[in-house]
């Protein structure tokens, strides 16, 4: 059991029997009261995202997420298909809701970890994928980039660029197409060209 100041990000708790991710928490004290944890919390199975506080006398169970190498496939009509490792006949599908934003930065054939929840109450089910972990950074190929313009440098010396993968981001000026560039997943911003 948990804590109410052990509730932090990137912890996974059981709270009314479901998984959820802690994705921030803030211990503070208002005036003369007892500390409270303000938390936002993003349910699991459902991908909803809701504001919970723990108070001091408030416990959280950890819950009991394990992780399984699997392979992304590719993407279509909104479901991203995925394979077990080493068995490619083994396919499956997952809902855009269940994997967040940061899947669109995943080139085809990526290995990737699943998040899998194992349900103390029914456990011979083997555990259920509720999610996939995306690496923070990926270096992906610029496929479209418009040359600087003189003068452009006034608005900060960004500009949009197109990746393998289809997604826009803004870059440094310098940025070039062919450029190999690093990417903070979990933000959508450029972090470095890569030589």
């Amino acid at each position: 059991m948990l804590e109410y100041n052990e509730i932090t990000e990137r912890k996974y708790i059981i709270l009314d029997g479901e998984p959820w991710e802690v994705l921030s928490s803030h211990v503070f004290r208002k005036q003369q009261r007892k500390p409270v944890n303000a938390t936002k919390l993003k349910n699991m199975l459902t991908g909803r995202v809701t504001e919970h506080s723990f108070h001091v006398s408030d416990k959280a169970e950890e819950a009991d997420i394990s992780t399984r190498k699997i392979k992304y496939l590719y993407t279509g009509k909104g479901e991203y298909w995925f394979c077990e490792e080493k068995d490619p006949a083994k396919r499956f599908k997952l809902e855009e809701e269940m994997l967040g934003p940061q899947m669109r930065f995943l080139k085809p054939n990526s290995i990737v970890d699943a998040l899998i929840f194992t349900d103390e109450d029914n456990e011979d089910n083997g555990g259920k994928i509720i999610g996939v972990k995306v690496p923070i950074t990926v270096d992906l190929k610029v496929t479209e980039a418009f040359d600087a313009v003189k003068g452009d440098t006034a608005t900060g010396g960004s500009k949009v660029v197109t990746l393998e993968t289809g997604v826009t981001i803004n870059v440094p000026l310098f940025v070039k197409e062919g450029d190999t560039v690093r990417i903070n997943t979990e933000n959508a911003e450029y972090r470095e060209r890569v030589s």
